[in-house]
């Protein structure tokens, strides 16, 4: 395994064990067994290092990529959007933990925010990708040609999203997140199909 590698491995741990705003270089490079400065020849800084965990270190990222990948006109409408549903589901639950931190410490989130803007990356390419898709659908008329697919991709990963808060805060009689994840996509499509 390369340095890089080593550097992800380390930095996802203590990502996890001591969340965005309370983690250092220093304590990943010390995880990783490098100085810091083996972490700057990879990363340009600490943002950096972090959009990269995100990226290739997160099972939920790279899930939720592929379920984004069903190509328009396969499979069942509402089984291809349950399936992102699920993946969406799982990794806003994971992401949370993570992520919380950083908006406890606006410099943390700052930088964050503005590296992800570097890199033309962040939470609203999930959304993008789902419009893009369901408006592929629409050129196979299995979509409504007037449907709001940007609104639909919103309203499909918002859900997601709530449910995985939800079920963080412990809030009682929670639908699992199969039945979630079927609900969402059967009340999104009902308005939507032709």
């Amino acid at each position: 395994m390369g340095t890089r590698d080593v550097i992800l491995d380390a930095a996802a741990k203590v990502m996890a064990e001591r969340g965005l705003a309370n983690m250092t270089t220093r304590q990943i490079a010390q995880a990783a067994g490098f100085t810091e400065a083996a972490l700057y020849k990879h990363f340009t800084n600490k943002a950096d290092l972090i959009v990269a965990v995100v990226r290739e270190r997160s099972p939920g990222m790279t899930r939720l990529a592929q379920a984004l990948q069903i190509g328009p006109g396969t499979g069942d409408l509402a089984d291809n959007l349950t399936a992102i549903a699920q993946t969406a589901i799982a990794f806003y639950r994971d992401g949370f933990p993570m992520f919380a931190s950083m908006f406890a410490d606006p410099a943390t989130l700052a930088t964050h925010k503005e590296e992800l803007r570097r890199q033309d990356a962040g939470p609203h390419k999930a959304n993008e990708a789902l419009a893009v898709y369901l408006r592929a659908e629409q050129a196979t008329g299995r979509l409504r040609p007037d449907a709001d697919v940007q609104a639909a991709a919103g309203l499909l990963l918002g859900a997601c999203f709530q449910h995985a808060l939800l079920d963080h805060m412990s809030t009682p009689d929670l639908r699992d997140d199969g039945e979630a994840a079927r609900e969402f996509a059967h009340a999104l499509l009902a308005p939507l199909v032709p």
